[in-house]
């Protein structure tokens, strides 16, 4: 058999007992390198095709990473509509709760003050002592009723000037200071003394001073005759006795 060798300056290969075929690369780059003559033209070629590997590998990974960021985009448009609908439910229901508790305020507001002379007159006639009896028992300053539970009002900001984020406040709801002028008189010095005394312990009279207090003749008889102003006070709920009122008849 007849060889030909194509491949100028390579060796031929030597017979072996395998009958396997080796390829020369050193021989193939270097008739490669023969045949091409301009080196710069090979290297642009070269360069041009890692470019293309590169475009086309940063054009799969971006699309790869568009496809995960929409993916996510959807995801959270969905998410944010459910939870701007679950927050509206929860603002509807605040409001509701809100309205609720100020009537509920504005109706305990006016329970509390319908026994205002009530509570006043028990805690009196309970520390009058003997030998000691009441010519009045009045209000003085304002009357009661100027200021209704239902004229609520908002607090009013702490800088006007600055925004401030909507929160939740409650409403003020205004309650008229009742204050209370007892003129009275009694033939013991001690009995005033612990009527006095008396009052101050009450827990819906408070600031008890004396205004007045001289002596003067009643059917020939000394008597101290004593003037106190006192003011109304609302005490905690835990202290207040609600019981039915009841008529007997005969």
């Amino acid at each position: 058999m007849i060889q030909i060798n194509l491949l100028p300056g390579a060796r031929r290969a030597k017979r072996g007992g395998g009958g396997g075929t080796s390829i020369n690369f050193a021989a193939i780059g270097a008739a490669i390198s023969a045949r091409i003559k301009d080196k710069w033209l090979a290297a642009a070629v070269i360069a041009g095709i890692v470019a293309f590997g590169a475009m086309a590998f940063l054009f799969t990974s971006q699309r790869a990473r568009e496809s995960g960021i929409r993916t996510a985009e959807d995801k959270a448009v969905q998410d944010s509509t459910r939870y701007a609908a679950v927050l509206k439910d929860r603002a509807r229901a605040q409001a509701r709760r809100d309205s609720a508790l100020i009537q509920l305020n504005i109706i305990r507001a006016i329970d509390e003050d319908r026994f205002i002379w009530p509570h006043v007159l028990d805690e009196v006639s309970r520390a009058l002592p003997i030998y000691t009896w009441l010519r009045s028992v009045t209000y003085t300053g304002v009357a009661q009723g100027t200021n209704p539970p239902a004229a609520m009002k908002s607090p009013a900001p702490d800088d006007p000037t600055k925004p401030t984020k909507k929160r939740r406040v409650e409403p003020i709801i205004p309650r008229d200071t009742v204050h209370l002028r007892i003129v009275g008189r009694t033939v013991d010095i001690q009995a005033f003394t612990r009527f006095w005394r008396s009052l101050e312990d009450s827990p819906f009279i408070s600031g008890v001073t004396i205004q007045k207090s001289e002596v003067q003749l009643e059917n020939g008889k000394e008597v101290t005759q004593f003037t106190l102003d006192a003011t109304y006070t609302r005490p905690d709920s835990a202290l207040l006795r609600r019981e039915p009122l009841t008529l007997t008849q005969r």
